[in-house]
């Protein structure tokens, strides 16, 4: 930019000179030349128009013949008034007829005088004062009457002196054009390197800027147009800069939620070649991509690709992989001259899962609520159409049955109202200091006479000192008659419980042991689903409705304890409760 830069200022600027001296030189000359010709016209009218002693003199005779000899000799003495230098400029005496010279202060040319358009005129009577810039000479010719005798009066310049001044002039020029380009070339390279550095630095800056560097600003030295140029660069630079930057902001945001999203994004262009993918889509797809995987290679099976791109909206469709339930929505998009399909995946298994047990847990309710109604039902319609005809005994009998089943409803409504307090957030602990080798001593006592009328043997093992605990007492002593109780209900009878308690850390914990039917390891994932029972004749034939242990462990959960099984050899079942002494971190909505 530099070098062609400098020399377009150069040759602009010998151009420019060149130019005005071509015209000026034309100018001067064909001035001067004008001017040569119009001080000729001017001193040969000038001589020849007034009336003085001069054109007296070249009027009057002297002889009564004349042969023009006398002109010429009043004419050489007169020769001064018509500026006739007899080099240059000579003058001739022609016969007013013929147009014969007769004379002159120069010898006759060879081949005689020609005739020239100013003769012509002066042989018709006019004075011929014309003359063509074009020409090389200049004349002039005017009719005289001498003595009755007409005469012409001849002047012949050859332009001599006009060619000379014009040489001189045309050196002159010549010089003075030397001298322009020498200060034209010299100026023009002071002008160029002002008008060239900063827009050389504005070059610069603008390569910077196209490397990404907008850290350069630059100094703005002039106030013209080229220091304007400058400001508006930098404003330029410090907008883009700021443009970027929260471009890139947003393309960071866009790419850290691509990357991290829980749904799959898988991107085809055209071409059906994949152009992006984030890795939750290789997880939920149990897969690694490649740059040559195809669309119709992963969805094919689903819509073909010209399906997919000239979807109206989006089309959707579902997967199964390794047991989890995917669901796909392909939808087309497009920018400027691109375009392609987009892949979302999205896992449901959870949604059916939670779907699913929302079917079984309806299922599961109307079943228990069931089989109690029905059984009131019959029993009620027995004594209804019984009065008066059954014995005491049995109508005793069956309002004894009529009232069991009403508190196992009860039983059913009141777990069911619990479970929904806590799957809602409004169950709320209230938070006490108690001693916890109490509750598991008040527990013990408590139960100790149904496991009598079971022939249980009940053994209680606990250490001289247990601490305080922070926990809601009544739920903690809920979940502790629940796992015993279940020991008792389903330890057949005779059978032998261990109720034992400790201190681990931070924690203390309560363990029954009992040496019941116990629970198959298939079903210990699923003890403490809802409405999950092992053997669901001997469940409901000792009253239970399937959601204590769910209950239990949502109190553990809240108390930010644990509730499980212990794995042991021996016929039966071992099942802890632990629970932090601290109570739990997150202080509950009401707390004593």
């Amino acid at each position: 930019m530099r070098k062609s830069l400098h020399i377009k200022l150069v040759l602009i600027m010998v151009l420019l000179i060149v130019s005005l001296m071509v015209v000026v030189g034309a100018f001067l000359m064909n001035s001067v030349t004008g001017y040569y010709i119009d001080e000729f016209y001017s001193q040969i009218i000038g001589a020849f128009s007034q009336d003085n002693d001069f054109i007296r003199d070249l009027r009057t005779a002297t002889e009564e013949k004349e042969d023009g000899a006398a002109m010429v000799e009043l004419l050489d003495a007169y020769a001064g008034i018509l500026g006739v230098d007899r080099r240059n400029r000579n003058f001739y005496v022609l016969d007013g007829t013929t147009g014969r010279c007769l004379g002159g202060s120069a010898p006759e040319p060879e081949g005689g005088v020609a005739v020239t358009p100013n003769i012509s005129s002066a042989l018709l009577g006019q004075p011929g004062v014309d003359s063509s810039v074009t020409a090389d000479y200049m004349d002039a010719a005017i009719p005289i009457t001498r003595g009755g005798q007409p005469y012409i009066v001849y002047i012949l310049d050859n332009r001599e002196t006009a060619r000379s001044l014009n040489g001189e002039m045309f050196s002159l020029i010549m010089e003075a054009l030397v001298l322009g380009l020498i200060i034209s070339v010299l100026l023009s390279f002071l002008l160029s390197k002002t008008m060239v550095t900063p827009l050389q630095r504005l070059s610069d800056g603008i390569e910077e800027v196209a490397r990404g560097d907008f850290s350069r600003k630059l100094e703005v030295t002039s106030g013209d147009e080229i220091g304007q140029l400058t400001e508006s660069f930098n404003a330029m630079a410090q907008q883009l800069e700021s443009t970027i930057a929260a471009v890139e902001n947003e393309r960071n945001k866009l790419d850290t939620l691509f990357l991290h999203m829980a749904d799959g994004v898988v991107a085809f262009d055209r071409e059906q070649r994949m152009i992006h993918v984030n890795p939750a889509a290789a997880r939920l797809l149990g897969r690694t991509f490649t740059q040559e995987d195809r669309y119709e290679e992963l969805f094919g099976d689903l819509f073909t690709f010209q399906q997919a791109e000239a979807a109206d909206g989006h089309l959707a469709g579902s997967r199964t992989v390794d047991g989890r339930y995917l669901e796909l929505l392909l939808a087309p998009f497009a920018r400027a001259n691109q375009g392609g399909v987009l892949v979302l995946i999205h896992d449901v298994t959870e949604q059916r899962e939670a779907e699913q047990m929302r079917k079984d847990f309806v299922a599961n309710v109307s079943h228990e609520l069931r089989t109690p109604l029905t059984n009131i039902r019959s029993y009620a319609e027995t004594l209804d159409d019984g009065v008066g005809d059954l014995p005491p005994e049995m109508e005793r009998k069956f309002l004894g049955v009529i009232l069991n089943e009403s508190d196992r409803m009860a039983h059913i409504l009141q777990d069911l109202l619990t479970l929904s307090r806590f799957d809602s957030g409004r169950s709320e602990l209230r938070l006490t200091w108690f001693p916890f080798a109490k509750a598991v001593d008040d527990t013990y006592q408590a139960i100790l006479m149904d496991a009598q009328n079971h022939s249980h043997t009940v053994e209680l093992a606990m250490p001289d000192f247990l601490p305080q605990v922070r926990a809601d007492r009544e739920r903690v002593m809920q979940v502790m008659m629940n796992i015993v109780s279940n020991a008792i209900k389903y330890t057949p009878d005779g059978g032998h419980i261990v109720i034992s308690a400790g201190l681990a850390k931070d924690r203390v914990w309560m363990e029954v042991d009992d040496n019941g039917i116990g629970i198959p390891q298939e079903d210990r994932d699923r003890i403490f689903e809802r409405f999950y029972r092992v053997d669901k004749a001997r469940s409901r034939q000792s009253g239970g409705t399937g959601l204590g242990l769910s209950i239990a462990q949502e109190i553990m959960l809240r108390h930010e304890g644990s509730l499980y099984l212990v794995d042991k050899d021996e016929p039966g079942l071992t099942i802890c409760m632990e629970l932090p002494i601290q109570g739990p971190r997150e202080v509950p909505a009401h707390v004593e």
